[in-house]
Parts: structure tokens; C-alpha cells; sequence
């Protein structure tokens, strides 16, 4: 009863579109074949990064009537790929005709084998990767990491071999800093997808122009351009964006508790290094995407 009631949702909000669009919505020979939700593997994928602003994406786009997301991280090209592809079919949501499909694990990106794999499902499927400043994601991945092991070592720790004059050469094969090596990445998808097919989202802009994004994304899917400016607000307190009453709901929605947290206290000598060891893997990042993040 649940997921038909979630079905005639979507379908009412897909009709109000058409309707304020204009159109007096799908041509009545497809009005069954429009009414029957089916699960379906995705046709878009965000794939990356961990801390990037991930979680954020997936909850904006699915104000979206024509978007159907999973929640929850399904990991099955990373961790669960031999349940087969029918066990990650009947993860995804129901979906009618005409909606696309998605879903959201962060860590394909980073994985050796998921591009390959990914191809092997869908020559055709769209790929997001939200990127953002590796040292900033360094620092938020290591205050998630503390707020969950309170023990572990400090971060210069992590990412510095210790010498007994102090701590010496990165260690850029921890998993914070590894993560924030695009261009290394990005070459392994590259290899198995044009480049058309992989949309890049900045996380910066995402939080400062959410709609602009947003905007862009939409396109990139070749959806209507109908999550816009007027489903955000700046929260100051938490220096992130949140949603507008969303439909169904009385009051605004914010992310969780964890987003917008004040990171980790890193000393600046710290900070500097880390920008000069990514600076030529930004550079390279850059040219690879032909597009200027602006990190510093």
C-alpha cells in the first residue's frame, strides 16, 4: 500500500508539472504504460567523492518528479557485486515510464574495479562526480573518521611518516589524501566512458549556487529544469543550504547533523604542505576535465 501511494505521488507531481508547463500532460495511449512502476537498474550514477557533497546532491535532485533515488548506498559495484545484477535491480526504487533511475556510493569512484563493471551494466549511463578542494575533503574526511574512532592519531599522523625530528615525508596513499587524487581516478572511468557521459559538480559551488548546479545537472539528464532557487535558503548556522518546506512536510529540511560541522583544528604548516602536494594533481585534474576548480 506503502509504494502505491508513492507511485500515485509521483505520478500527481509529474502531471503538475506538465500542467504548469503548459501541456495537458502524456498523450492518453500512454497513460497505462506511464502507470506502471517497475524497478530498473540506474541510468544515472553519482559515483564520487567521499565528502564532496554527495549526500546533498542525491536530496536535491530527488525534488525532482522525474527522478527516483535509492537512499541508502547500495556499494554493489564495490562490495557486492556477486550477488549479480538482479540482487541490485531489486535494491532500486519503483520507477514509472519516463523517470530516471539513480543511485549514490561515493566510493566507485575510487575503486579499481567499479568503471569496468559499471560498463558491463550500461554502456549508456550517466555518471556525477561532485569534486571539491582535496585538502578541504582531506580535513572533512578526517573529522568524519575522529567523530566515529575517537582514538586514532592525530591527523599529521596519518598523513605524515613520523621521523623522531617530527613528522617528514606525506604519506599519500592514506585513504584522505589518496581519495583527493582525481586525475588518477578520473583516468581509470575515462578509460571506459567518454567523456560527454561523466558530469562534473563542483562542491563548493554546490553549497554557495545551489540552483546553479542543480541547474546544470538537470541538463546534463536531460530533465526540465524544475528544481530551482526557490527550493533553497542559506542556513547561516550551519553555512550549508537547506530545502524549502518540501512537499508533504510543514517545516524546511536540513541534512543531518554531520553536514556542515565544524572541521578538525589542522596547523597551517600542515594545511600549506598539503597545498603544494596537490597542486600538480590539480593542475593535471584540470586539464584532464578542461575545467579550473580554483583550489589554491
Amino acid at each position: 500500500e506503502i509504494e502505491i501511494v508513492r507511485v500515485c505521488m509521483c505520478v500527481c507531481a509529474r502531471l503538475s508539472v506538465c500542467l504548469a508547463a503548459g501541456s495537458a500532460g502524456p498523450p492518453e495511449t500512454n497513460l497505462t504504460k506511464d502507470w506502471t512502476a517497475t524497478r530498473r537498474l540506474p541510468q544515472a550514477m553519482i559515483i564520487g567523492v567521499k565528502k564532496g557533497g554527495t549526500r546533498a546532491l542525491l536530496e536535491f535532485l530527488r525534488l525532482h518528479p522525474d527522478i527516483r533515488a535509492l537512499g541508502s548506498e547500495p556499494h554493489f559495484f564495490d562490495r557486492h557485486y556477486a550477488r549479480g545484477l538482479d540482487w541490485y535491480r531489486s535494491m532500486m526504487p519503483k520507477a514509472l515510464e519516463g523517470q530516471i533511475v539513480m543511485e549514490k556510493t561515493p566510493r566507485y569512484f575510487v575503486s579499481a574495479e567499479a568503471p569496468e563493471r559499471v560498463h558491463a551494466m550500461s554502456r549508456g549511463v550517466k555518471l556525477i562526480v561532485v569534486v571539491r578542494d582535496p585538502v578541504t575533503r582531506a580535513i572533512s574526511d578526517y573529522t568524519q573518521i575522529i567523530s566515529k574512532t575517537p582514538n586514532i592519531p592525530p591527523f599529521e599522523g596519518l598523513v605524515f611518516k613520523n621521523r623522531t625530528t617530527g613528522w617528514s615525508t606525506l604519506c599519500h596513499d592514506t585513504v584522505p589524501l589518496w581519495i583527493g587524487l582525481y586525475a588518477q581516478h578520473l583516468e581509470r572511468w575515462l578509460a571506459w566512458f567518454p567523456r560527454h557521459q561523466i558530469h562534473l559538480v563542483s562542491g563548493e559551488t554546490l553549497i554557495s549556487d545551489p540552483a546553479g548546479e542543480l541547474a546544470r545537472v538537470q541538463d546534463f539528464l536531460g530533465l526540465q529544469r524544475i528544481v530551482t532557487d526557490k527550493h533553497f535558503y542559506f542556513n547561516k548556522t550551519k553555512g550549508f543550504p537547506c530545502l524549502k518546506k518540501p512537499e508533504g512536510s510543514s517545516k524546511p529540511h536540513c541534512l543531518g547533523k554531520t553536514k556542515g560541522r565544524t572541521h578538525a583544528s589542522i596547523r597551517p604548516a600542515v594545511v600549506r604542505r598539503l597545498r603544494d602536494f596537490y597542486r600538480p594533481h590539480n593542475q593535471r585534474f584540470y586539464r584532464m576535465v578542461g575545467q579550473d576548480f580554483g583550489w589554491q
